[in-house]
């Protein structure tokens, strides 16, 4: 849950260490492997922040951004390749990059970007989320209530995404689990219980109770529709 990343790259490695610290910071991530499955992401579902890499199989990746904005698409876009030179940073950018970073890259500095990103107009699905006295900004991961800063973990976080995404609505605990976790539920273990009673915690530390158990059913951020 959380703010909707497309990473476009085809490097293996780089790849799938790019989508596992996104994720692990609270981020959504889609992740494809060439450009006609890239282009396909692109077209069809919206994102917040696209990570776009140059050189692909298939259609590469300068070739999509220039496809992307003909469309008439503002996401903004940030170019991750090995190109450096001056006039491949320009030409990037004069096709409609929004950012540009090289490779060998610190991670650090990748989440700095995306941040900065997200804030953006063209971030297309707005970066808060509120609901009573909780608030929820996407691009900071700043999580707060009635005015206090809450400390959650990443997990927690996209606990909280979800029920601000559905309050008043009854989530059942395989679907948390499924959208949180990415996996299938198997109704044995406690984590997910584990993780409801923290942020209970967390929250109730500043205000009445938000997250209601319902018996056989799940749970409900707020009150029953």
């Amino acid at each position: 849950m959380g703010i909707r990343i497309l990473l476009v790259e085809d490097e293996p490695a780089i790849g799938d260490f790019v989508a596992r610290g996104l994720r692990e910071e609270g981020y959504q991530v889609e992740w494809a492997v060439d450009g006609d499955t890239g282009w396909h992401h692109l077209r069809t579902a919206v994102w917040d922040v696209i990570l776009l890499d140059w050189w692909l199989p298939g259609p590469n990746g300068l070739t999509l951004l220039k496809k992307f904005r003909q469309a008439g698409c503002d996401t903004p876009v940030l170019m991750l390749t090995a190109r450096d030179a001056v006039s491949d940073r320009v030409q990037g950018l004069d096709c409609g990059a929004d950012d540009y970073l090289c490779k060998p890259f610190a991670f650090e500095e990748l989440l700095a970007r995306v941040r900065a990103l997200a804030r953006r107009p063209g971030a297309t699905s707005g970066t808060t989320l509120s609901y009573a006295d909780v608030q929820l900004d996407l691009a900071t991961h700043r999580a707060e209530r009635a005015g206090t800063k809450l400390d959650l973990t990443a997990k927690e976080e996209s606990l909280l995404v979800l029920f601000l995404r559905h309050p008043g609505e009854v989530l059942s605990r395989t679907r948390i689990y499924e959208a949180v976790w990415d996996e299938r539920y198997d109704g044995i273990s406690n984590t997910l219980e584990v993780h409801v009673m923290e942020l209970r915690k967390k929250l109730e530390a500043h205000g009445p109770r938000l997250i209601q158990t319902v018996r056989g059913r799940g749970y409900v951020f707020g009150e029953l529709e």
